[in-house]
Parts: C-alpha cells; sequence; structure tokens
C-alpha cells in the first residue's frame, strides 16, 4: 500500500511538472512575433530544468493559428511499482496576442 501511495504522489507531481511545461510553453508562443516552435523549445527547457526525474520520456508538441496557441506535453510517471507506467498528458491553450486598431467610441 506504501508503494501504491508513492507511486501516486509522484504521478501527481509528474502531471504538475508537465502541466507547469505546457502553461510556459503556451506563454512563451502566444506572443506576438513568436512561434510554435518558441513555444516547444521553452517547454524542452523546463522539463529539462524541473523534470528530469519524475516525467520519464516526455514529449512536446506545440501548435500556433493566428488566434490560438496550444502546447501538449506527454511522458510517464517515475515507476515505484514494477510493471506499473502511468501515462502524463497535460494540455493548454492560449490566444495568440496580437494588437489591433481600436473602434472608434459613440459614448461620452
Amino acid at each position: 500500500m506504501v508503494f501504491g501511495i508513492v507511486q501516486f504522489a509522484l504521478f501527481e507531481h509528474a502531471a504538475h511538472i508537465a502541466k507547469t511545461a505546457a502553461a510556459q510553453g503556451v506563454a512563451t508562443a502566444r506572443l506576438q512575433g513568436s512561434s510554435a516552435t518558441a513555444g516547444q523549445a521553452e517547454s524542452e527547457q523546463v522539463l529539462g530544468q524541473i523534470g528530469q526525474a519524475v516525467l520519464v520520456h516526455p514529449q512536446v508538441t506545440a501548435t500556433r493559428s493566428p488566434t490560438t496557441v496550444t502546447v501538449v506535453v506527454t511522458g510517464h510517471a517515475e515507476g515505484v511499482v514494477p510493471f506499473l507506467s502511468l501515462p502524463v498528458t497535460a494540455t493548454m491553450t492560449g490566444p495568440v496576442e496580437r494588437f489591433t486598431t481600436g473602434a472608434a467610441s459613440g459614448g461620452p
């Protein structure tokens, strides 16, 4: 039972790391003049700094359309229980930053 509790804690920690990396990637890729490649690189850098021991074999994909950016981080939680490999997936989406001209206001 103790191994099960530890495994669950490692899974939750790996999920948190994946969410953090995906959020950082979205924050970078959504900037005006940025790209999906920049967001993917940022997510990979975050994973390299905080997630190497807990999130095993991470993969990052980033896509950017004219209005939204999406970063997906996948991997597996480090295993304590033999033959148990828990998959971890985090997806973050955000609007692309862009400047527009304001509409003429009809108010005072």
